[in-house]
């Protein structure tokens, strides 16, 4: 007896299970919601464009931003990049009179960042994406400091031009001639790539280079065109708040079709002629996303159920509004779903004059989907008879 009541036990457990399975049948929509997050990149390289060997010009540097995304496509951030820049300069056509030096100073570079998901624009919004690869252009300022270097460089090598005739002229007047000290602010504009590869929802781990550019002072010497630098930076990313939710779109239910069954009863009556059956008619009213005003395309399908009403003037008309289950939610559905048919009722009565005790309306929201078309059931759907 325990076992049949174990096995039984089994089966309708199995069934419950059968059933929810069946219950959630449909589609995930994955909607982005706007945030902020922070940015910390505490490994990064400059390289500051010169005229001597590539290591040479290499320093460290980091970055730290605040950032948010408007959009799944655009967004903004204020990042703050420092540390220090490299410049160089040498003679090496000289022979023995060869001059080789580079110096170094400090810097604080704060920018105003609009930055743009490519990931989302070409290939659509999806959380889980593994890689994501953004754009980004900047505008801001380079604040340097502590060039003390760069004084010491220039006097060493005017020193080294005078106790040199092989050094012409022209070339020690062509060096070292916007020596700065103090602190000096300019304009910098910046542009450049990042990738992050997404670890959870919040953090991802992200790589970034980008070029900076600014007024030919920046490096002390005098070359007649702008200065630049390059940063290659790593870091991570965390996100503030939730950065998307999920709609669950259930499977349209299969249309049932009820057949009532009619018993006459027989009676027998004088023979007489029979009137004209006069046929009902429907008319499908449809609205874009969002939206309940009537469209100049489906103006027609109203005149077609107001002539219908004036020929039958015992006629009445039932007009029920829908909304799509795949955006929104049951409160903004069952809202719009309201409006599109107090649409019609509207255009009815106040455009047509036909009278209020004729309309009968109603609203199933995203409830109830009379289409398998996502896209169709924003419609008011109109029957008169």
């Amino acid at each position: 007896m325990n076992m049949k009541k174990t096995i039984l036990s089994a089966l309708m457990f199995l069934g419950v299970l059968s059933a929810s399975a069946q219950e959630q049948k449909g589609t995930t929509e994955y909607v982005f919601n706007p945030h902020w997050y922070i940015q910390v990149q505490p490994v990064g390289a400059q390289y500051t464009l010169g005229e001597v060997d590539f290591k040479d010009l290499i320093s460290y540097n980091v970055q730290a931003a605040l950032g948010y995304n408007f959009s799944k496509a655009i967004g903004a951030r204020l990042s703050v990049n420092a540390w220090q820049s490299k410049a160089g300069i040498s003679n090496k056509d000289f022979g023995a009179n060869n001059f080789y030096e580079t110096w170094k100073w400090k810097y604080v570079a704060p920018s105003l960042d609009l930055t743009f998901n490519l990931s989302n624009m070409l290939a659509g919004f999806n959380p889980n994406r593994l890689f994501t690869l953004s754009a980004f252009v900047g505008v801001g300022a380079n604040i340097g400091f502590s060039n003390d270097d760069a004084s010491k460089v220039k006097n060493a090598y005017l020193a080294h031009c005078y106790q040199t005739a092989a050094v012409p002229d022209a070339d020690r007047s062509q060096n070292m001639q916007y020596v700065w000290d103090g602190t000096k602010v300019r304009v910098a504009g910046r542009a450049g790539l990042q990738g992050d590869f997404r670890l959870s929802d919040r953090v991802s781990a992200g790589i970034e280079v980008n070029a900076n550019v600014l007024s030919d002072r920046y490096n002390s010497k005098k070359a007649g065109n702008a200065d630049w630098y390059f940063n290659a930076l790593a870091g991570i990313k965390v996100n503030l708040g939730k950065t998307y939710t999920t709609n669950f779109i259930p499977a349209p239910e299969p249309e049932i079709r009820y057949v009532e069954k009619v018993v006459e009863k027989v009676v027998e009556v004088p023979a007489k002629v029979e009137e004209p059956k006069i046929e009902p008619i429907r008319r499908d009213i449809f609205f874009t996303i969002n939206k309940f005003n009537i469209r100049a395309s489906e103006e027609q399908k109203v005149k077609d159920i107001v002539d219908y009403m004036n020929k039958y003037p015992k006629s009445k008309v039932v007009i029920t509004g829908y909304a799509d289950a795949g955006t929104g939610n049951d409160r903004i559905n069952d809202r719009l779903g309201a409006q599109r048919a107090d649409a019609v009722v509207k255009a009815l009565k106040e455009t047509y004059h036909i009278s209020a005790d004729r309309i009968t309306y109603d609203s199933k929201g995203a409830r109830v989907q009379p289409f398998s078309e996502n896209d169709k059931n924003r419609v008011s759907i109109c029957i008169a008879e």
